[in-house]
């Protein structure tokens, strides 16, 4: 019984739960912006949701396979421990486990077809090569300086832009605008990530923009992005309440205090600083969905 529950629990660690915000959050923006359309649909937003969800999970599964057999994920490794390389999971096993979470993925959005039209495919291929692409392959992403633009189209553009409009079967400039506020800020989860193993990456020959730039660029990076995205979502507040306003300070202090510990925290400290950062994306994400809630209830 405990050897079952031990398996389990290295599968869920290998699907890195506390990641998973960042996948859920621009749908959930998505849909909360559809219903103050009057567009929203149920089953089509769960669909995004599974989607999203499950690609993210996929593509997790296929770094822990991929570093694994590229020696990236090495004994002095300072994240979160990861499942192939410490013998939790068989490579073999997290290659099927890849390909099927990516196949139910694809399930997800080949459902969407009956809601939305057959311009959706293009998309739906994009998100399965970015998902294998982004760390195998003879052009990794992840390995040459990329992967920050992956974040910002996957976790931002795409997922906010297509949840809406396989509900409203438009795009709208706003959900344009949110979905790049949204896919800065989760940049900075994978900024923080490249910050932390710097030393690691640079060995591996895993050409970051932080083994390209420095650390020092990084923590730029890092607050730039965070500005930006607050600047994007500034015309919406101008019309807000001022309790709204009064979260989004208390947002910006914990954007600030969490930047901060850049300058101060090393090697296994950077991972509350990687927590952070999820929270804060997931808090923005919530943020933005009560204002654009308040603003078309009038509260």
């Amino acid at each position: 019984m405990e050897e079952k529950k031990s398996h389990l629990k290295s599968w869920v660690e290998a699907a890195r739960p506390k990641t998973l915000p960042a996948s859920l959050s621009p749908v959930l923006l998505a849909c909360v912006l559809a219903w103050c359309d009057n567009v929203f649909r149920l089953v089509p937003a769960i669909l995004c949701f599974g989607v999203a969800l499950l690609a993210q999970i996929a593509s997790n599964f296929a770094n822990d396979y991929f570093d694994f057999k590229k020696g990236a994920d090495k004994e002095d490794r300072l994240g979160p421990e990861r499942a192939v390389a410490q013998g939790w999971i068989t490579p073999k096993a997290m290659l099927k486990a890849t390909f099927l979470t990516l196949a139910l993925s694809c399930f997800c959005g080949c459902m969407l077809l009956f809601y939305a039209g057959w311009e959706l495919i293009p998309v739906g291929i994009a998100i399965a090569l970015c998902v294998l692409a982004y760390s195998a392959g003879p052009f990794p992403l992840a390995y040459n300086g990329l992967g920050d633009v992956c974040v910002v189209l996957f976790y931002g553009i795409i997922p906010v832009c297509f949840t809406y409009y396989v509900q409203a079967l438009s795009f709208s400039l706003l959900s344009f605008l949110l979905s790049v506020s949204v896919g800065l800020l989760s940049t900075n989860i994978l900024v923080v990530n490249n910050y932390r193993d710097y030393v690691q990456d640079k060995a591996a020959r895993k050409r970051t923009t932080i083994v390209l730039f420095g650390r020092g660029f990084g923590r730029v990076f890092y607050l730039l992005n965070g500005v930006v995205a607050l600047l994007l979502a500034m015309p919406l507040l101008l019309g807000a309440s001022w309790w709204i306003l009064f979260l989004f300070a208390a947002f910006f202090a914990l954007f600030y205090a969490t930047w901060r510990e850049l300058y101060h925290f090393e090697g296994h400290e950077l991972n509350k600083t990687l927590a952070h950062t999820a929270r804060n994306v997931f808090f923005f994400t919530l943020l933005l969905s009560v204002l654009l809630i308040s603003l078309t209830t009038g509260g």
